[in-house]
C-alpha cells in the first residue's frame, strides 16, 4: 500500500507517517511549511491550490490519502478576517484532495470532529447521525469538508475525533502542565463532557482502516469513559505528581471563549467493533504513555 498524508507537521499527521513507516508502507507527506525531514518524499503544499494538489498527489499515485491538514484554531476561526481562509483550507482544500482521489480512484480518510453536532444533551453521538448543527465557524467548515468528501467519493472514511493530544504540537495537556508549574490553583471547566484522543493510538486505527474497504462514517477516541476537562486535569496532575489544586467551574463562569464549545462531545464508537476494528486503549493509559514520551 502506498499512502499520501497531508498535514505531516501537525500532531496527527506526524504520528500517521510514523505508523505507516513502521508497517513498511511507502508514503509521501505534505504540509504548508518546509520540512527538514528527508526520510520520505515531502511536498511543501498549499492544499487550497487545486493545481498544486493535483500535481503532488498524482505524482505519488497513492492507494490512500489520509487528510490530516486543517485549520484547527477554533477561536481564531471566529474572527471575521479569518473566516475566508478557514473555509478555503477546511472546505476547498478538502474538495481539491477529494477531486484527485476520484481521478486516481484511491481511498480517502478525512478527519472530522464532534463539532459538526450541536453539542447539547447527554446521549453519545452516533457516527451515522445526520442531525448536524455546528455551533461555530470551525464546526461548519469541517462539516462542509465532510459533505465535499461524501459527495465526491465512494471510497472514503470520515473519522470524527475529539480532545486531541500528541507529541508533535500544542495541546491541552502541555498547557495544563505549564500552567500548573506557575499557579497554586487552576480553574477548569467541568460541564463539557467527552473523551481524549491520543494521536499515536488514532494513527494505528487510521492505518488499520486504510488496509480495508469498510468505508463510511466512524467515531474514534480513546476508551476509558466520558469525562470533563476538570476530570482530565485532575488525572494529568496526579500522573505528573503535581500538587496544583484544580477548581471545577462552569463554561459560563469560565468565559473567555470566542467560539461556542460543545457541552456534549460524547462519541459512540461501537461501530468500530462492529466492523472488526480494534478500539483505542483507555485514555488513562494513553495519558501515562504520552507523559513518558514528552
Amino acid at each position: 500500500m502506498k499512502a499520501f498524508v497531508t498535514g505531516v507537521g501537525g500532531q496527527l499527521g506526524h504520528d500517521v507517517m510514523g505508523e505507516l513507516a513502521k508497517r513498511g508502507y511507502e508514503c509521501a507527506g505534505s504540509d504548508i511549511i518546509e520540512s527538514a525531514d528527508s526520510s520520505y518524499p515531502y511536498f511543501q503544499l498549499d492544499i487550497t491550490n487545486a493545481e498544486a494538489v493535483d500535481k503532488a498527489i498524482s505524482k505519488v499515485k497513492p492507494d490512500v490519502v489520509i487528510h490530516c491538514a486543517a485549520w484547527t484554531a477554533v477561536d481564531a476561526a471566529e474572527d471575521e478576517e479569518n473566516i475566508p481562509e478557514v473555509k478555503s483550507i477546511n472546505v476547498d482544500g478538502t474538495q481539491n484532495i477529494a477531486n484527485v482521489c476520484r481521478k486516481l480512484n484511491c481511498k480517502m480518510i478525512y478527519i472530522s470532529t464532534d463539532y459538526v453536532f450541536n453539542g447539547q444533551g447527554t446521549e453519545p453521538w452516533q457516527p451515522d447521525c445526520k442531525n448536524y448543527a455546528p455551533q461555530n465557524v470551525y464546526g461548519q467548515s469541517k462539516l462542509d469538508g465532510e459533505f465535499a468528501v461524501a459527495s465526491t467519493l465512494d471510497k472514503y472514511f470520515i473519522v470524527r475525533i475529539a480532545w486531541v493530544f500528541g507529541v508533535n504540537g500544542k495541546n491541552f495537556i502541555k498547557t495544563m502542565i505549564n500552567v500548573g508549574k506557575t499557579h497554586d490553583e487552576v480553574k477548569v471547566v467541568s460541564d463539557q463532557i467527552g473523551t481524549p484522543t491520543y494521536t499515536l493510538d488514532l494513527s494505528r486505527l487510521l492505518v488499520d482502516m486504510a488496509e480495508t474497504e469498510k468505508y463510511g462514517y466512524y467515531h474514534a477516541t480513546n476508551e476509558g469513559g466520558y469525562i470533563s476537562w476538570y476530570d482530565f486535569t485532575v488525572e494529568i496532575y496526579k500522573q505528573v505528581g503535581m500538587s496544583t489544586k484544580v477548581i471545577p467551574v462552569t463554561t459560563a463562569e469560565y468565559g473567555l471563549s470566542k467560539a461556542a464549545r460543545p457541552f456534549n462531545s460524547r462519541l459512540d464508537k461501537s461501530k468500530l467493533i462492529q466492523n472488526g476494528f480494534t478500539p483505542l486503549p483507555a485514555w488513562q493509559d494513553a495519558l501515562c504513555r504520552y507523559l513518558k514520551e514528552i
